[in-house]
């Protein structure tokens, strides 16, 4: 016989399939199991459908023998007349998903951010170190002589939290395992992405390869080939206080390697977890005595999405710096609160950096502006502060993003569950790493300074729309009055920083005490990093809207033209979205210039060119 799961709107039915019998057959026992599960009565006008077979989006005929076109643990679903095809299983058919070549190694201690975040998109499989491998296998080594002498140890023959000073029989020890991680499980709200299941799962994976947490060698391969095929576990992004670790979310992840709950890949679509185990060839998980709570344990929710955001706000950081001279240059400013002297009397690192970048993009002999050459005898002295003091605001957001960055990687490599196991010693020690509060504080401080960048752009945003401070038609638009121009998209981004404010509220001055007061601080660092990325990702749609406001005000002063990198970002941006003669659905405009920023597509299109300026200077 073999066994496939079917797709029958939206439900998962695992049928077994006679190998002679026709797809047709199949299909007819799925639908009449889908009719016994939702209790449906009228069952006219429900036999009609086609099947399509998951693994590579193929139409089966309905004719054909199972064994001639099927695989044992394959994934069809039944495509009806009509019917919708816009479910997460048939987007996953429709996207091509390609498989990656490409490996990247984990030892536990050099994971960056930028590798974690290109893991999570599926870029890349990854392998363990021969040197990790030693050190997983002799830290195992520990925990089973520790077992075979009746020793007492934490989360091995004792209960957890309040319970740790109940022994559990050594036949009990397996069902310990089970019932740990599916108490645990308790997470609420919507899932993770795909991308980000992939960076829980894998950075998980790279801590238990520091060879501190006594899993054995078999459950991380398991976890490394669950990972290589991309069979993800569903995971509710809420339930964690970020001390003891980010307990529910890693239970659930655990649980779909156990073959229980549900769980995605690229060829099944969301399905029973067993069923997308197998296949993918995959054999659920049984965990070892100590396995449950090292897979549970630690800080790996609020680290990936950690380092997520801190990628995402050095990216929007840069091309902050670049959207920001476009506006200068439209409002006619001067360049004068630029010059390298200032900053060399106040060198902070980021202030000095980004006003050599403006330094770069804007009027100088190397990439001289016609805009600016026909201002020059205005008489200006300086500038409202959101163009003055670019250098010191944007400045100190690229030193916190730094400071948080240094602290996320260093989170990344580390151990973080308890106990702890040294192999070195043979000891088991319990400890405190599983404390969130390094990467929820930081996270906090982020958002703060991230949210500053959002709060300079809307100002500025406000100077291009208002006449009166602009000298250029009011909201950057002919005919006002029939037409509304930019009015309300000034709206959308001060509505983004008004909740920003509200986002930079610190979550890691919180604490609520948990486990019968066992754990009576906690860190509430999941929310921080939640957070955080809500508000990069405003930062990122209120720069979008800036460099969409600035580039329609650049058309007011047409035949002139601004510097070389700055007409570069301008062709960039026209070739998304054109310029605007009267009112249109601004909605579209926004998302294509967001997707610019958060592609970072606006920054490499000047990067050459800041080179090239710096390379000139030195010469």
């Amino acid at each position: 016989m073999l066994r496939v799961s079917v797709c029958v709107h939206g439900k998962w039915f695992r049928v077994p399939c006679d190998p002679a019998g026709s797809i047709q057959t199949l299909g007819v026992e799925a639908l009449q199991r889908y009719h016994q599960a939702v209790k449906l009565e009228d069952r006219n006008g429900y036999m009609e459908f086609s099947m399509q077979r998951c693994r590579g989006g193929e139409i089966l005929h309905l004719e054909d023998m199972a064994e001639d076109v099927l695989e044992d643990n394959d994934f069809v679903q039944l495509v009806f007349a009509g019917e919708n095809d816009s479910s997460p299983l048939a987007m996953a058919v429709q996207n091509s998903y390609e498989e990656p070549k490409e490996y990247i190694l984990l030892d536990g201690n050099s994971l960056t951010t930028a590798d974690l975040v290109s893991l999570g998109q599926g870029l890349f499989k990854i392998k363990l170190t021969p040197e990790a491998e030693l050190k997983v296998r002799k830290s195992r080594e520990v925990i089973d002589g520790f077992i075979r002498e009746g020793r007492v140890m934490y989360g091995v023959n004792t209960g957890f939290g309040k319970f740790a000073h109940t022994l559990i029989p050594k036949e009990e020890l397996t069902q310990l395992q089970e019932n740990v991680i599916q108490s645990h499980c308790a997470g609420v709200g919507a899932p993770l992405s795909v991308e980000r299941t992939r960076m829980l799962l894998v950075l998980r994976i790279n801590v238990l390869a520091k060879g501190h947490s006594g899993v054995s060698m078999e459950t991380l391969d398991a976890m490394i080939k669950a990972f290589n095929a991309s069979c993800l576990s569903w995971v509710p992004e809420k339930g964690t206080v970020g001390a003891s670790g980010d307990l529910a979310p890693l239970a659930h992840l655990t649980l779909g390697l156990t073959g229980k709950g549900k769980m995605w890949s690229p060829q099944s679509g969301w399905a029973d977890a067993k069923a997308v185990l197998e296949g993918h060839g995959l054999k659920p998980l049984v965990l070892k005595p100590k396995e449950g709570i090292a897979l549970i344990n630690g800080t790996q929710l609020i680290s990936s999405l950690g380092a997520e955001a801190v990628e995402r706000a050095l990216g929007v950081a840069k091309q902050a710096d670049i959207i920001a001279a476009m506006t200068l240059e439209a409002l006619k400013g001067t360049t004068k609160a630029f010059h390298s002297a200032i900053h060399a009397v106040r060198p902070h690192p980021g202030q000095v950096e980004v006003a050599q970048r403006l330094r770069s993009l804007l009027h100088s002999d190397v990439f001289p502006s016609q805009i600016s050459e026909s201002h020059k005898s205005c008489g200006r002295v300086q500038d409202a502060y959101t163009l003055r003091c670019i250098p010191q605001v944007h400045g100190v957001v690229n030193d916190t993003i730094a400071f948080v960055h240094n602290v996320i990687s260093t989170e990344l490599n580390s151990a973080t569950d308890n106990p702890l196991v040294f192999a070195e010693t043979g000891e088991t020690m319990s400890g405190g790493n599983f404390h969130g509060e390094y990467p929820a504080k930081v996270l906090d401080y982020l958002a703060i300074g991230v949210h500053e960048l959002a709060s300079m752009s809307e100002r500025r945003i406000e100077r291009l729309v208002n006449p009166s401070l602009s000298e250029l038609p009011a909201f950057l638009v002919q005919d006002g009055g029939l037409n509304n121009g930019f009015m309300i998209a000034h709206c959308t981004a001060a509505a983004l920083v008004s909740e920003n404010k509200a986002l930079c509220h610190p979550s890691s001055v919180d604490s609520l005490s948990t486990s019968a007061a066992t754990e009576d601080h906690v860190s509430m660092g999941g929310w921080a990093a939640r957070k955080a990325l809500r508000v990069v990702e405003h930062v990122e749609q209120v720069l979008a809207i800036e460099l969409l406001a600035a580039c329609q005000a650049l058309e007011f002063l047409r035949p002139l033209k601004t510097t070389t990198p700055l007409e570069k970002v301008y062709e960039l941006l026209r070739s998304v979205v054109s310029a605007w003669d009267k009112d249109r659905i601004m909605s579209p405009d926004i998302e294509a210039a967001h997707a610019l920023v958060r592609e970072q597509k606006v920054w490499r299109t000047v990067e050459a060119y800041m080179e090239e300026y710096r390379k000139k200077l030195q010469a």
